[in-house]
């Protein structure tokens, strides 16, 4: 059984996000998308990791061969542990891949049975990001072609409740 990791902080899960789960989802036996820490994100973040994992759940909900985890292990120990063949990495710019090849020949020396595949980005999703989810909802703008409309009223009430502290 060939299994993948998708990982990534997705916080908030967007719709690039969901594209590149459902395209990976058809490549492999099992997906696994792995909510994990980012070092650089771990102050900003809008969703604790158990709330991120449950707002893609309920994304995902639908896709027989997905499922979702946290992980605060490096990915390439986590695919160890879980048996997994490849990382799968979205890529929206030519920006993103200097850094997630650097990623990937790491991850490769860390775990020499891993495999990176690099999926390019619909171009109706290439200028969606997290961030700019994040700061669209700070300003109440309408989500619906950015985020699942599963979450969307999740999104709204999160930044809503930042607001009222």
């Amino acid at each position: 059984m060939k299994i993948a990791i998708y990982p990534g902080s997705f916080d908030p899960i967007t719709l690039g996000h969901l594209n590149v789960i459902k395209r990976a989802a058809k490549c492999f036996d099992g997906l696994i998308v792995a909510v994990m820490v980012n070092a650089d994100k771990v102050h900003s973040g809008l969703f604790l990791p158990e709330e991120r994992v449950e707002l893609i759940r309920r994304t995902v909900a639908h896709l027989d061969n997905v499922e979702v985890e946290f992980s605060s292990e490096l990915v390439a120990e986590y695919a160890k542990k879980r048996g997994a063949c490849a990382l799968v990495k979205g890529l929206r710019a030519a920006s993103d891949y200097e850094y997630e090849f650097q990623m990937a020949l790491i991850n490769k020396k860390l775990n020499p049975q891993l495999e990176t595949m690099f999926i390019p980005s619909s171009s109706k999703y290439t200028y969606i990001s997290s961030s700019v989810v994040k700061e669209l909802a700070g300003y109440g703008a309408d989500l619906t072609d950015f985020v699942p409309r599963e979450i969307i009223g999740d999104v709204e009430e999160k930044i809503k409740s930042r607001r009222d502290r």
